[in-house]
């Protein structure tokens, strides 16, 4: 069985899509149309703008999302399953027949926005730790009293993303170095995904996810807050608002699917991590991607 999987924050790259947007007169429509629904050339900052500009959350998150779902119509495939990691949830919706294009694009923009004021509420960042027990990092984690400080990102079996505020942060990272981390590095981000510092961005969201119509899509999707296959459209809405601060489930996510048929992962989008994560989650299935 085929699962299609859908990047998240951090893949882009300056060029993203150019070729598609030259090449193929849809994708050509697409990009054009994303353009006038964002209200500003979002196509001039992906092809030819600055790493710096390409960061800012507002331009990230549909740049991301643009790029991966209309790889994913000019491909045409037909999944058997999807998921996307964090913003990726989004273009995997799109995908799957759950969200138009516009309506995709509007939510996807909606979201940055928010998460960008919410980012400016209070510093906070996040960090990746290598090489500990998943039931370590929860442990220090939640004993870190400096701030707060949650598991954000279950990437792959000794890859774990933490997230919150500074102080606190930097507290937990030194006790998981001296618990025997590999890594904890503090990652180039905006503020803290996936944690409880995004709670502002919340009601924004759950207003324009609300005034949205869904879909039931054509195959499950496997949605990052609990790693569960979904259809249901009211649980897909509740689901996509609680991702916000709760954390991306991916490992689980990955071996749910293999454990209901999936023996093909291939990643649409910019980059190749998820690639990288799916062999380290399990290194018997077949993976690939289009970028």
């Amino acid at each position: 069985m085929k699962a299609l999987v859908f990047p998240g924050q951090g893949a882009q790259f300056v060029g993203m899509g150019k070729d598609l947007y030259d090449t193929n007169p849809v994708a050509h429509e697409m990009f054009e149309r994303a353009n006038e629904i964002l209200g500003f050339r979002i196509t001039d900052i992906m092809f030819n703008g600055t790493d710096e500009e390409l960061k800012q959350t507002r331009v990230t998150q549909p740049a991301i999302f643009l790029h991966s779902v209309i790889l994913a119509k000019t491909l045409d495939l037909k999944p058997d399953m999807v998921a996307g990691h964090s913003l990726g949830e989004f273009s995997a919706l799109v995908a799957s027949g759950a969200l138009s294009f516009d309506d995709g694009l509007k939510l996807v923009s909606a979201r940055a926005m928010a998460m960008q004021k919410a980012c400016e509420v209070k510093p906070s960042t996040m960090a990746a730790v290598l090489a500990l027990p998943d039931e370590k990092v929860e442990e220090i984690c939640g004993s870190t009293t400096e701030g707060v400080v949650v598991c954000a990102n279950y990437n792959c079996p000794g890859q774990i993303v933490i997230s919150g505020e500074i102080e606190g942060i930097d507290a937990a990272c030194a006790r998981l170095l001296e618990a025997g981390a590999k890594r904890a590095l503090k990652l180039k981000v905006g503020g803290a995904f996936h944690s409880p510092c995004m709670e502002p961005a919340r009601a924004e969201l759950a207003e324009a996810i609300d005034h949205t119509q869904f879909h039931t899509p054509v195959c499950p999707i496997y949605q990052n807050v609990d790693a569960l296959p979904h259809t249901d459209t009211a649980e897909i809405k509740g689901n996509l608002i609680a991702q916000l601060t709760a954390p991306v489930r991916w490992t689980q996510s990955v071996r749910n699917m293999i454990a209901d048929g999936a023996t093909e992962f291939i990643e649409i989008g910019p980059g190749k991590v998820l690639q990288g994560l799916v062999s380290k989650i399990d290194k018997a299935v077949a993976v690939s991607g289009h970028q």
